[in-house]
Formats: structure tokens, C-alpha cells, sequence
């Protein structure tokens, strides 16, 4: 299992065959820094190791992209992801069995609150950063705004959102493509309020999903894991321990949850600039 130690020297070296010595990859798309991702998931995917019987390892990329790229390259077995409703990944056979129970989110363009910025137009020609051009609801969401309302911007990629965070704290950018429980939960650890130029409709967290490649009983047994974590007084601490290092509500937990929960990410591709599909 990874620790968030030394972990950027080891998260890309993982052995490739799949579910190999009995092990599934469980790969979330990186949210945070890669410590922060590690430490947060970490501690849930042992204690669904423990309940399941079987045995998930921790495999994350240095980037949200390179986490993707594991993904689609059938390298992985469990995914935390939004980046697969696309309609060419739609068909990779991926299944949803889960998602997070959160407040739903929004794609969001904001700017530090003491920003002389106050509408979206102040943006033309500026740098604005988002975490990645995997990164569906902070990046693709946020910026096919942007396209939509011929409102040309620089680009940066800050490999994910804390680092897109940290350029707009530093002043590099004049704002960040986020969304609603990222922007939050940075403000909270970080001490610094922004505010919102956009909000985009609200949408589900991302999805737990599984690869056509995980056996049957072990997809179930999985699945009960994380689905019954909320209702085990172990799994509640684990969660709330884990939910207080990303400042996520103590009582998150993982429900129940089929493809049909992430229409609106489909519907978004059927209108999106050609360059973000």
C-alpha cells in the first residue's frame, strides 16, 4: 500500500499486469496534491481491503492526466473518476457502483475575493489556471464557458487543483477553473476566501466504477465494502478522519450509484467545443 512518504518517487512504477499477486489498482483522480490525495484515500481503500477480502492498492499519477492515462491504458481495475462519460470512453465498459454522497457540485471560475476582478469579460487575454485537460468539471466544464462566451484566456495547467490554487495565491494567474467542493475546501485549509465569476449547473461527484476485468464476486464484495462503510462505526471514523484532511463534511459517505447519474457529463460532451469532447 502507499504512504504519502516518498510516494512521488514510487506512484509510477507500479507493475502494469492486471490484479497481479491478487492485487486490484484503485486509481482516484488526483483532487489535490499527491500527499493529500494519498493520505485521503489511503486509509479508506485499507479499510475496504480489510472488509472485502480483497486487496486494493493505491495507484495515482504526478498529474490528474497521467492518472487518466493509467486508466485508459486497462492498467487499473477501480477507478474514482469523471473523466470516462465521454462518448469513445463510454465504451470502454466501465461500470458505476457507487459515487460520493456530497452536496452537488459546480463547475466554477473564481478569483480571490480581494480581486479587482468582477465579471468574466476582465479575464480576455489573461492567465487563468486549472488543474489539467483531463480535469472534466474544472477544467473542460469551466473553460468550454469561457469558449462559448469568446473570452480568450492563457491557459495554464498546474497539474491539479492545489497547484492551480497555489498560482492564483502567488498572483501567476488571475483566476483558477475549479469547482464548488474544491474551491471550499482549499478556502478552509488555506485561510483564503474567493469568489465566483460562474457556476455551471449542478452535476454528481465523480463515480466509483470497476473494469470489465474485475471478477464478479470481487466487484460485489467491493461494493458492499464501500456502500456499508457510512453504516460500520469503523468505517464512519475512517471516513471522517479522511474527510477532515480535504475539509469535506465529517458524515460523507459513499452511496449507491448507476451510470444514469452522470447524464448531464454525457450531455455535456454533445454540445462541448470539439477540442474538449
Amino acid at each position: 500500500m502507499f504512504m504519502a512518504a516518498g510516494l512521488a518517487a514510487m506512484c509510477t512504477t507500479l507493475p502494469a499486469p492486471a490484479q497481479e499477486n491478487g492485487v486490484y489498482r484503485f486509481s482516484p483522480v488526483n483532487q489535490y496534491g499527491i500527499e493529500l490525495t494519498a493520505s485521503y484515500w489511503n486509509p479508506i481503500i485499507d479499510y475496504v481491503s480489510a472488509k472485502s477480502g480483497v486487496k486494493l492498492q493505491l495507484r495515482i499519477g504526478r498529474t490528474s492526466a497521467d492518472t487518466t492515462a493509467y486508466v485508459l491504458a486497462n492498467e487499473v481495475e477501480f477507478v474514482f473518476s469523471n473523466h470516462l462519460f465521454s462518448p469513445d470512453r463510454d465504451q470502454l465498459g466501465w461500470k458505476v457502483f457507487g459515487r460520493r454522497a456530497t452536496t452537488a457540485i459546480r463547475s466554477q471560475i473564481v478569483v480571490l475575493a480581494d480581486s479587482p476582478i468582477t465579471k468574466l469579460e476582465q479575464l480576455a487575454n489573461e492567465a487563468v489556471a486549472f488543474p489539467g485537460p483531463e480535469a472534466t468539471v474544472a477544467y473542460k466544464f469551466s473553460y468550454a464557458n469561457l469558449l462559448n462566451q469568446k473570452i480568450p484566456v492563457q491557459v495554464v495547467f498546474a497539474g491539479n487543483m492545489d497547484g492551480a490554487f497555489a498560482q492564483l495565491a502567488s498572483g501567476k494567474v488571475k483566476a483558477v477553473g475549479t469547482h464548488t467542493q474544491l474551491s471550499s475546501g482549499w478556502s478552509k485549509r488555506e485561510g483564503k476566501a474567493v469568489r465566483s465569476l460562474w457556476e455551471s449547473e449542478p452535476l454528481n461527484d465523480l463515480a466509483l466504477m470497476a473494469s470489465k476485468n474485475v471478477v464478479a464476486k470481487d466487484l460485489a464484495a467491493v461494493s458492499k465494502a464501500f456502500l456499508e462503510m457510512g453504516r460500520d462505526p469503523q468505517g464512519k471514523k475512517v471516513l471522517a478522519s479522511a474527510c477532515e484532511l480535504v475539509k469535506l463534511p465529517p458524515d460523507t459517505v459513499f452511496a449507491p450509484s448507476t451510470g444514469a447519474d452522470y447524464s448531464a457529463y454525457r450531455n455535456f460532451y454533445q454540445t462541448a467545443p470539439a477540442n474538449l469532447r
